[in-house]
């Protein structure tokens, strides 16, 4: 039987690096992220005398030269360089910029030190949601995106499946027999996080071998930029037929969702730390030791039945100690877990725990929290952690309040005292890059701010110079969209009806989620406004037409959310004509949002399928990738999991291409479907689940190069959807 070992990583230890190969690393990156147009940019380490990670920019003749204690914290002055000094803002729909000839110099050294001494990123469900399908070419970029952002620890689950095909061949498992436990390329983060087996597969071999060289590249380049990576360990996860093939003694850990879960191997086993052993040495020979281990035993509401969680916890950890000597266990602190008594015997900095969703569900010891633990995690360090997404859904949305004032909150808080930094921790990323960056500028500034005067900086940074209209545009964005009360009752974002299954008067598009307003949507309209009256001057700027189409998106997305209400009250009045006014109007909706997010490759369900199916020239391969990227965004799962176990939807994506081929023949259906009934004929009911299962095996090519100009798109579909209204107030 194959196995994945061609190549060897010697450590993945983040061990100091020599000076000089540590400023060239950055300088690296530096001439990466400005297409080679660094000229008088330098780098310069200088030790911390006091422990803390800091950096400074210096103005000299006609130069710039950044310093810092490390490689992140180099990275991290150099972004504040761009964004606070020269007026460039880097980003997901920007990754790189040309400088100018002439650098812009500060008046005089700028400073910034943290005792924040981790920065954390990534949730498991990131893997799945927005980087299932990614390339080395986008790896490198998200890499130097972190140690811009201070990122010094990311989760790194990339090619785990690899290391489990080495350890199942070595336990007799046959090709077959793996694929039935691993799961599909889009959705290895729920059977990372022991939630279900074999889902989305199997997966060619080649799978395994291009992820394995991926995480290789990844590897290396996080350990030339000092980032540490927390590598999967082993938890007691092993395939649910273990017990009966292996004759190990494990646990039935139940359902989830529909899905069965894998067993768990019981620590008094013995075959527990055999098994442990032998994850650990295909691990190190793949990908090397780490100092960081990622385990989530019992996962959202894994059934522990007899176990001794104390006796696992102390077993999950010893294993790791075994392997890689002076580690520590990064877990999620997510619904019960991590369980107090799996917990409470383990050693001071072993554990970090991330605080996952700080910002409405806090757990460190906020007693207005309703997930509140009254001793917070005792001796163990934490991280504040703003979890922002759910789902990889598009929306403006975020708590620009709360995660300020929760953060120097919980800084003075009891708590505060094993607080070891900050974190992001979304289930998908490239959205809402406003609150990444004010996440991660939290542990650079000791005082306190207010929103208002962060949000002014921030906004002259993106676009590279003041505008009045921009300005008002983003303090109406941060007063209402990203102002969300933390007692909203939905998960994430607003969600947009116009990707719900229809029915009459629905409150949400996913099960757990809310397409409640809780603002008055002339706000984002006056928003969008307010950006196309700047649109003459700004034309042409990466920043500012990326976020004009997700402005204007978000206003035709509450636009809809009301009409919806408005549609249900014909309904319900018996009011046939109205009602299908109203319903025109709302597939007028579907449609000129689907014409506006085809201006950009972002809002396209083109470059996610490009993604997937650009991974294999094996054209069965590609269809299992293209099959794993529509499936997840529509159904999820089989029939039950979609219905019964509440998953359809749960990704769903206001992304050109679906809104036109999904979204709108859903809706089209369900409004000629219920005029009919209105008027007194007996039909079946819609079955949906067969409308968006046909989609997931619909062979249809979708464009992933965009179509139009932006600025004259929206001025278009804005007149279309809000008439003569100018000003945003109708």
């Amino acid at each position: 039987m194959k196995m994945y070992t061609r190549f060897i990583v010697i450590l993945l230890v983040i061990l100091p690096v020599g000076l000089q190969a540590r400023d060239e690393g950055v300088m690296e990156l530096v001439r990466r992220v400005t297409r080679g147009t660094a000229r008088g940019i330098s780098v310069e380490t200088i030790a911390a005398t006091d422990g803390k990670d800091f950096f400074e920019i210096v103005p000299g003749t006609g130069k710039v030269i950044i310093r810092g204690n490390n490689a992140v914290s180099q990275a991290t002055g150099f972004n504040w360089y761009l964004k606070y000094v020269a007026g460039i803002h880097l980003s997901w729909n920007n990754p790189t910029c040309r400088l100018p000839s002439r650098l812009p110099l500060p008046d005089s050294t700028i400073r910034r030190e943290t005792s924040e001494r981790l920065r954390y990123y990534l949730n498991y469900c990131t893997f799945s949601y927005s980087m299932a399908f990614w390339d080395w070419e986008r790896w490198e970029q998200e890499l130097d995106w972190m140690a811009l952002h201070g990122v010094n620890l990311c989760l790194s689950a990339t090619g785990n499946e690899t290391v489990w095909y080495n350890l199942l061949t070595r336990l007799g498992y046959a090709e077959g027999e793996i694929n039935r436990f691993v799961a599909g390329p889009a959705y290895m983060a729920w059977w990372q996080m022991n939630n279900l087996e074999g889902w989305g597969g199997p997966n060619p071999g080649e799978w395994y071998e291009k992820q394995a060289a991926l995480q290789r590249r990844v590897v290396a380049r996080a350990r030339e930029l000092e980032i540490n990576l927390a590598m999967p360990g082993f938890a007691g996860m092993v395939p649910r037929d273990a017990g009966e093939k292996l004759g190990y003694h494990v646990a039935d850990p139940g359902k989830w969702c529909t899905f069965d879960r894998p067993a768990f191997l019981v620590p008094s086993d013995p075959n527990f730390d055999k098994v442990a052993d032998m994850y650990y040495e295909e691990m190190e020979k793949l990908y090397g030791k780490a100092r960081f281990y990622a385990m989530d035993p019992f996962h959202e509401g894994g059934r522990t039945g007899n176990i001794d969680m104390g006796r696992a916890g102390q077993t999950i950890m010893a294993a790791m100690k075994r392997a890689a000597p002076g580690s520590a266990w990064v877990i999620q602190a997510w619904q019960a877990n991590p369980r107090p008594d799996m917990i409470e015997k383990l050693e001071v900095h072993d554990l970090v725990i991330l605080d996952l969703y700080s910002e409405k569900r806090p757990q460190w010891g906020d007693p207005n929290s309703e997930w509140y633990r009254p001793d917070g995690y005792g001796k163990h360090d934490w991280l504040y952690c703003m979890l922002l997404n759910f789902g990889g859904r598009v929306g403006l949305h975020g708590r620009m309040d709360r995660v300020i004032d929760g953060f120097y909150k919980a800084r003075e808080h009891p708590a505060g005292k094993s607080l070891a930094g900050v974190g992001a921790t979304p289930e998908g990323i490239e959205n809402n890059p406003v609150m990444f960056e004010l996440l991660y500028e939290l542990p650079w500034r000791a005082e306190r701010f207010s929103r208002e005067e962060w949000l002014a900086a921030y906004v002259k940074a993106r676009y590279g110079r003041y505008h009045a209209a921009l300005d008002e545009a983003w303090q109406l964005l941060a007063a209402y969209p990203y102002n969300c009360p933390v007692e909203y009752p939905g998960e994430g974002t607003v969600e947009s009806l116009l990707c719900a299954r229809p029915r009459v008067s629905p409150t949400r598009v996913s099960t757990w989620g809310s397409s409640v307003l809780y603002y008055d949507p002339v706000y984002t309209r006056q928003a969008a406004a307010k950006m196309l009256a700047a649109a003459k001057e700004l034309e042409g700027n990466n920043n500012f037409e990326y976020d004009l189409v997700d402005v204007l998106r978000q206003a035709i997305a509450d636009e809809a959310n009301k009409l919806s209400g408005e549609i249900g009250n014909a309904y319900k009045a018996g009011d046939a004509a109205r009602f299908r006014v109203l319903a025109d109007r709302f597939l007028l909706l579907v449609r000129c949002q689907d014409e506006l997010l085809g201006t950009r490759r972002e809002f396209m369900v083109g470059e996610w399928i490009r993604k997937a199916r650009s991974l294999s020239r094996d054209k069965k391969h590609g269809d299992l990738y293209e099959w794993n990227a529509r499936a997840l965004v529509t159904v999820w799962g089989n029939q039950a999991a979609a219905e019964r176990g509440g998953l359809h939807d749960y990704s769903h994506r206001e992304w050109n291409g679906l809104l036109g081929d999904l979204y709108y023949k859903r809706w089209e259906a369900f409004f000629d479907h219920t005029a009919r009934v209105m008027q007194g004929e007996r039909l079946p009911s819609l079955d949906f689940y067969a409308m968006e299962e046909a989609w997931t095996r619909d062979a249809k090519r979708y464009d992933s190069q965009p179509t139009g100009r932006v600025v004259p798109t929206a001025r278009r579909v804005y007149e279309r959807v809000f008439g003569d209204d100018k000003t945003g107030t109708r």
